[in-house]
Protein backbone atom coordinates (compact mmCIF):
# COMPACT_ATOMS: atom_id res chain seq x y z
CA UNK A 1 0.00 0.00 0.00
CA UNK A 2 1.23 3.04 -1.07
CA UNK A 3 2.39 5.38 1.87
CA UNK A 4 2.99 9.37 1.53
CA UNK A 5 4.43 11.92 4.23
CA UNK A 6 4.92 15.41 4.97
CA UNK A 7 1.72 16.09 4.37
CA UNK A 8 -0.60 15.81 7.49
CA UNK A 9 0.42 16.66 11.46
CA UNK A 10 -1.62 15.64 14.06
CA UNK A 11 -0.57 18.19 17.16
CA UNK A 12 1.89 19.10 15.03
CA UNK A 13 3.79 15.86 14.84
CA UNK A 14 3.89 14.70 11.09
CA UNK A 15 1.77 11.73 10.24
CA UNK A 16 2.31 9.09 7.24
CA UNK A 17 -0.99 8.99 5.40
CA UNK A 18 -1.53 5.13 3.59
CA UNK A 19 -3.37 4.85 0.11
CA UNK A 20 -3.39 6.71 -3.37
CA UNK A 21 -4.25 9.98 -3.06
CA UNK A 22 -7.52 11.28 -4.97
CA UNK A 23 -7.49 14.07 -6.72
CA UNK A 24 -10.11 16.07 -8.99
CA UNK A 25 -11.11 14.78 -11.59
CA UNK A 26 -10.41 11.11 -10.39
CA UNK A 27 -13.63 8.72 -10.04
CA UNK A 28 -14.90 8.34 -6.21
CA UNK A 29 -13.57 5.47 -5.05
CA UNK A 30 -16.77 2.99 -4.25
CA UNK A 31 -15.84 1.52 -0.73
CA UNK A 32 -18.25 0.20 1.94
CA UNK A 33 -18.26 1.41 5.01
CA UNK A 34 -20.66 0.70 8.01
CA UNK A 35 -23.71 2.91 8.85
CA UNK A 36 -25.08 3.64 12.94
CA UNK A 37 -27.35 0.22 12.57
CA UNK A 38 -24.12 -1.64 12.13
CA UNK A 39 -25.38 -2.04 8.13
CA UNK A 40 -22.84 -2.12 5.40
CA UNK A 41 -22.95 0.96 3.17
CA UNK A 42 -21.48 1.03 -0.36
CA UNK A 43 -20.49 4.57 -1.30
CA UNK A 44 -22.28 4.46 -4.93
CA UNK A 45 -25.72 4.17 -2.71
CA UNK A 46 -25.81 8.06 -3.02
CA UNK A 47 -24.23 8.33 -6.44
CA UNK A 48 -26.86 10.43 -8.55
CA UNK A 49 -26.46 13.34 -5.54
CA UNK A 50 -24.06 15.63 -5.15
CA UNK A 51 -22.04 14.20 -1.77
CA UNK A 52 -19.68 16.21 0.20
CA UNK A 53 -17.57 13.82 1.87
CA UNK A 54 -15.47 14.18 5.25
CA UNK A 55 -12.97 12.37 6.96
CA UNK A 56 -12.65 12.90 10.64
CA UNK A 57 -10.26 11.55 13.03
CA UNK A 58 -13.37 11.43 16.01
CA UNK A 59 -16.88 12.83 16.29
CA UNK A 60 -15.69 12.83 19.87
CA UNK A 61 -13.04 15.51 19.52
CA UNK A 62 -14.11 19.54 19.44
CA UNK A 63 -12.93 20.40 15.58
CA UNK A 64 -14.91 16.99 14.53
CA UNK A 65 -18.08 17.77 16.46
CA UNK A 66 -17.65 21.88 15.13
CA UNK A 67 -17.51 20.63 11.12
CA UNK A 68 -20.07 17.81 11.91
CA UNK A 69 -22.56 20.33 13.04
CA UNK A 70 -21.23 22.88 11.01
CA UNK A 71 -21.96 20.85 7.62
CA UNK A 72 -25.56 19.61 8.97
CA UNK A 73 -26.66 22.90 9.02
CA UNK A 74 -25.42 24.75 5.87
CA UNK A 75 -26.39 21.24 3.67
CA UNK A 76 -29.79 21.83 5.59
CA UNK A 77 -29.91 24.96 2.69
CA UNK A 78 -28.92 23.02 -0.30
CA UNK A 79 -31.94 20.46 -0.52
CA UNK A 80 -32.59 17.60 -1.85
CA UNK A 81 -29.72 16.82 -4.12
CA UNK A 82 -26.61 16.92 -1.67
CA UNK A 83 -25.63 15.34 1.01
CA UNK A 84 -23.22 15.30 3.32
CA UNK A 85 -21.36 11.55 4.29
CA UNK A 86 -19.00 11.95 7.32
CA UNK A 87 -16.80 9.00 8.05
CA UNK A 88 -14.54 8.12 10.71
CA UNK A 89 -13.06 5.44 12.81
CA UNK A 90 -15.57 5.45 15.69
CA UNK A 91 -17.84 2.36 16.11
CA UNK A 92 -21.19 2.76 14.90
CA UNK A 93 -22.36 3.03 18.29
CA UNK A 94 -20.65 6.06 19.29
CA UNK A 95 -21.42 7.56 16.10
CA UNK A 96 -25.11 6.71 16.93
CA UNK A 97 -25.18 8.23 20.31
CA UNK A 98 -23.24 11.13 19.18
CA UNK A 99 -26.05 12.50 16.35
CA UNK A 100 -28.50 11.74 18.76
CA UNK A 101 -26.66 14.10 21.61
CA UNK A 102 -25.80 16.67 18.81
CA UNK A 103 -29.18 16.61 17.04
CA UNK A 104 -27.31 15.88 13.74
CA UNK A 105 -30.07 14.30 11.65
CA UNK A 106 -28.99 15.33 7.81
CA UNK A 107 -25.25 14.59 8.00
CA UNK A 108 -24.97 10.70 7.53
CA UNK A 109 -22.41 9.20 9.85
CA UNK A 110 -20.64 5.96 8.33
CA UNK A 111 -17.76 4.26 10.26
CA UNK A 112 -14.19 2.68 8.59
CA UNK A 113 -13.26 0.83 11.67
CA UNK A 114 -13.40 -3.19 10.14
CA UNK A 115 -11.45 -2.66 7.35
CA UNK A 116 -10.38 0.95 6.69
CA UNK A 117 -11.09 0.41 3.19
CA UNK A 118 -12.68 4.15 3.10
CA UNK A 119 -9.17 5.39 4.35
CA UNK A 120 -6.94 3.53 2.11
CA UNK A 121 -9.03 3.98 -0.95
CA UNK A 122 -9.09 7.49 -0.63
CA UNK A 123 -5.55 8.06 0.61
CA UNK A 124 -6.60 9.65 4.06
CA UNK A 125 -5.14 6.95 6.56
CA UNK A 126 -2.95 7.94 9.48
CA UNK A 127 -0.84 5.17 9.82
CA UNK A 128 0.29 5.67 12.83
CA UNK A 129 -2.89 6.45 14.55
CA UNK A 130 -5.33 3.98 12.45
CA UNK A 131 -7.71 7.73 12.27
CA UNK A 132 -8.86 9.35 9.37
CA UNK A 133 -7.09 12.87 8.51
CA UNK A 134 -9.31 15.40 8.46
CA UNK A 135 -10.56 15.89 4.84
CA UNK A 136 -12.87 17.13 2.65
CA UNK A 137 -14.14 15.89 -0.82
CA UNK A 138 -16.97 17.04 -3.16
CA UNK A 139 -18.03 14.38 -5.06
CA UNK A 140 -20.63 14.98 -8.59
CA UNK A 141 -23.70 13.06 -9.28
CA UNK A 142 -21.84 11.20 -11.68
CA UNK A 143 -19.54 9.73 -8.92
CA UNK A 144 -16.14 12.04 -10.28
CA UNK A 145 -14.61 14.15 -7.31
CA UNK A 146 -14.98 17.92 -7.65
CA UNK A 147 -12.59 19.75 -4.56
CA UNK A 148 -10.07 18.26 -2.43
CA UNK A 149 -9.08 19.60 0.53
CA UNK A 150 -7.00 17.78 2.84
CA UNK A 151 -5.84 19.31 6.02
CA UNK A 152 -2.05 20.16 6.80
CA UNK A 153 -3.08 19.88 10.82
CA UNK A 154 -5.53 17.25 11.16
CA UNK A 155 -6.78 19.85 14.54
CA UNK A 156 -7.64 22.52 12.01
CA UNK A 157 -11.05 23.27 10.17
CA UNK A 158 -11.73 23.05 6.69
CA UNK A 159 -12.64 25.74 4.33
CA UNK A 160 -16.27 25.11 4.51
CA UNK A 161 -17.43 28.15 2.29
CA UNK A 162 -14.90 26.56 -0.71
CA UNK A 163 -16.69 22.90 -0.21
CA UNK A 164 -20.01 24.14 0.31
CA UNK A 165 -19.39 26.43 -3.01
CA UNK A 166 -17.89 23.70 -5.09
CA UNK A 167 -21.11 21.46 -3.90
CA UNK A 168 -23.49 24.64 -5.46
CA UNK A 169 -22.15 25.07 -8.67
CA UNK A 170 -22.41 21.03 -9.51
CA UNK A 171 -26.50 22.03 -8.06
Amino acid sequence: MMERTGLVTFGGNPMTLVGTEVKVGDDAPDVEVVDNDMQPVKLSTYKGKIAIVTSVASLDTDVCDVETRKFNQEVGELGDDVVVLTISMDLPFAQKRWCGAAGVETVKTFSDHRTAAFGEAWGVLIKELRLLARAVFVVDREGDIRYVEVLGEVGDEPDYDAALKAAKELL
